[in-house]
């Protein structure tokens, strides 16, 4: 059975760090990293989608005869 004064003292114990990437001097060492948004793309028109479905089909085919 688990000792009653050993679980109080580790439940007292604190947190000696205030940042969790400051534990490391590697980690301390490193840029702060920042999420930046992505850059929205153009949706895909007709012509593009024609022309890939063009290019993979030629592929398949062709990958088939050979």
């Amino acid at each position: 059975m688990v000792n009653g004064a050993l679980t109080l003292r580790a439940m007292r114990r604190r947190l000696a760090l205030t940042n969790e990437a400051a534990g490391h001097p590697f980690r301390r060492s490193m840029p702060i990293f920042v999420v930046e948004p992505i850059a929205t793309r153009k949706p895909v028109t007709g012509l593009v989608f024609f022309g890939a479905s063009f290019v993979s089909w030629f592929i398949i085919i062709m990958g088939m005869i050979a």
